[in-house]
């Protein structure tokens, strides 16, 4: 298969929903379609013993919620299909902000009793300022829920997208019968607590009696009377209009029943867009340039614990990318070659020796990589939009046993080139603080130092209320803000000055104060 081919076949996209929508459901359902898995597994870690397979960390089995990014790859139907299950809880929102940059389109997940919720409107936002395509899947429709077009309004308003119903509902919760897919004019019944796929009934014409054979009368005329509101009042669905991010197709259907799933996944697959072109600060990539470039956009230490290992996640965006080939990274500015690059089911990998436009790779690191870094055959060039955000949550971090000092630091250095939170380092005493957009992530950061390094730590207490990177060309005026406000600054990882104003008062006075210096609430600018 040609160079061009293999960038056609692949489709690489991100899962997204508030928690407990069904968004690790979905994607275990969605492998058990590729054979990647033979027997999917439950979240909720308390129900069935076999957890999720995108949830790998012992943390994650141990609450039943997903806490950092896991990617997965399989063949279906001559696609390679690359699915990135992030996680919903928003605590750990800026792992799934991350992620969003090296996906071509989305999956948003909704829960059909609860609707459209707060953490899905936040993602939401971040698939607008990308000009990112979304698809919507409203799940749990086995279990009593709200009426389909009122769902279809709420994802209206609340995601501020138009919608277009691929699929439509025949009743729900216990007078569920299953759903008639519009896209290709089939009949989909379903059978609780059956995990066996039905192969669809064709009808080109909803109105057509033999329907009644299947479902009863009354239930055949309120689907006929629902999907012809549907064509009436809902705009024809245009392919192009999904891939400008101006419409959202819709399905409906039950994950944990697989219910629905493969009419979303072929729907999906046949529609959604290929690799697109990624912007660095020079020029546009496209994929289909000969020569390689990608970026990391995610750190993981500790994939299994046994080994110590970290991987940085690369997103290839153009050419072809070879196994024990000398690739440039940009900012160390240094040739390196990988011996064993890897592709991704969840925490099982496989060394690949080749990977395309699309494809997101694992690169075994021994501290090279920082998030955001590039790789190219040669080119220096800095792809654009991985910022870390202004943490809102501050604490000191303070050893608990001397004895293990160093385990701690090591622990400290690998979590946070992760991107799992920020480590400030105070110029005023010389203490360590770490800040997080959520009040988890402390718990996950003490959890992971004790289980993976054998580092155990305490938090204090420290009131702080936003850290801002500052920017100016008027250096006299940045000592003298130093001076003034020893008390408050800080160094980031890379060593860059960081102001932790503790009120808004404080910064407003600072801001209004020195007028030469740019306050940034992102790493990024």
């Amino acid at each position: 298969m040609g160079f061009i081919e293999e960038i056609k076949r692949r489709r690489t996209f991100a899962i997204i929903s508030h928690p407990d929508a069904g968004k690790t459901t979905l994607t275990e359902k969605l492998l058990l379609f590729g054979g990647a898995i033979h027997v999917a597994g439950a979240v909720k870690s308390n129900k069935i013993k076999k957890t999720a397979t995108s949830d790998f960390m012992e943390i994650e089995k141990q609450r039943g919620i997903s806490v950092a990014t896991s990617v997965m790859g399989f063949e279906y139907d001559g696609y390679k299909v690359n699915i990135l299950d992030t996680p919903g809880h928003q605590d750990f929102a800026e792992d799934t902000f991350r992620t969003l940059t090296a996906v071509d389109s989305v999956i948003i997940v909704v829960d059909a009793a609860k609707g459209v919720e707060s953490q899905t409107r936040k993602l939401m936002e971040v698939c607008r300022m990308r000009n990112t395509p979304v698809m919507v899947f409203i799940n749990k429709l086995d279990r009593p829920s709200k009426d389909p077009f009122d769902l279809l309004d709420e994802v209206e308003e609340e995601l501020n997208i138009k919608v277009r119903p691929l699929s439509w509902p025949i009743g729900n919760g216990p007078q569920f019968k299953g759903v008639y897919n519009i896209y290709n004019k089939g009949l989909y019944l379903f059978t609780p607590n059956q995990q066996v796929l039905d192969e669809g009934i064709n009808f080109s014409d909803v109105n057509s009696p033999a329907i009644e054979e299947y479902i009863s009368k009354d239930a055949a005329d309120v689907l006929r009377e629902e999907v012809e509101l549907v064509e009436g009042v809902y705009p024809e669905f245009k392919v192009q209009d999904y891939l400008d991010a101006k419409l959202a197709p819709v399905f409906f259907g039950s994950a944990l029943n697989n219910f629905g799933v493969r009419e979303l996944l072929e729907c999906f697959l046949q529609i959604a867009p290929t690799p697109l072109p990624s912007q660095t600060e020079s020029r546009l990539v496209n994929p289909d340039e000969p020569k390689f470039s990608g970026f990391v956009f995610k750190i993981h230490a500790n994939m299994d614990p046994n080994h110590r290992n970290r991987l940085a996640f690369v997103k290839v965006c153009s050419g072809k990318f070879e196994r024990n080939t000398n690739y440039l990274h940009v900012r160390l500015g240094k040739n390196m070659k990988f011996s064993s690059p890897t592709a991704f089911m969840a925490q099982k990998k496989s060394i690949v020796d080749e990977a395309y436009p699309g494809d997101i790779i694992g690169i075994p690191d021994s501290g090279n990589f920082k998030i955001g870094d590039s790789l190219t055959s040669g080119e220096k060039m800095q792809f654009k939009g991985l910022p870390s955000f202004s943490p809102e949550l501050f604490r000191y971090i303070e050893n608990a046993d001397p004895m293990k000092s160093k385990q701690l630091s090591k622990g400290i250095d690998q979590l946070m080139d992760e991107g799992v939170a920020q480590l400030f380092v105070s110029q005023f005493n010389g203490r360590k603080i770490i800040g997080t957009v959520g009040a988890l992530q402390f718990e996950v950061i003490q959890y992971r130092l004790l289980h993976e390094y054998g580092a155990s730590c305490r938090y204090d207490a420290i009131n702080l209320y936003k850290a801002c990177w500052l920017k100016t060309d008027n250096m006299e005026e940045l000592q003298d803000f130093k001076k003034r406000k020893s008390q408050y600054m800080a160094k980031d990882k890379s060593g860059r000055d960081v102001f932790l104003a503790d009120s808004s008062y404080m910064l407003q006075m600072a801001q209004n104060n020195f007028k030469n210096i740019e306050f940034h609430f992102t790493s990024e600018f």
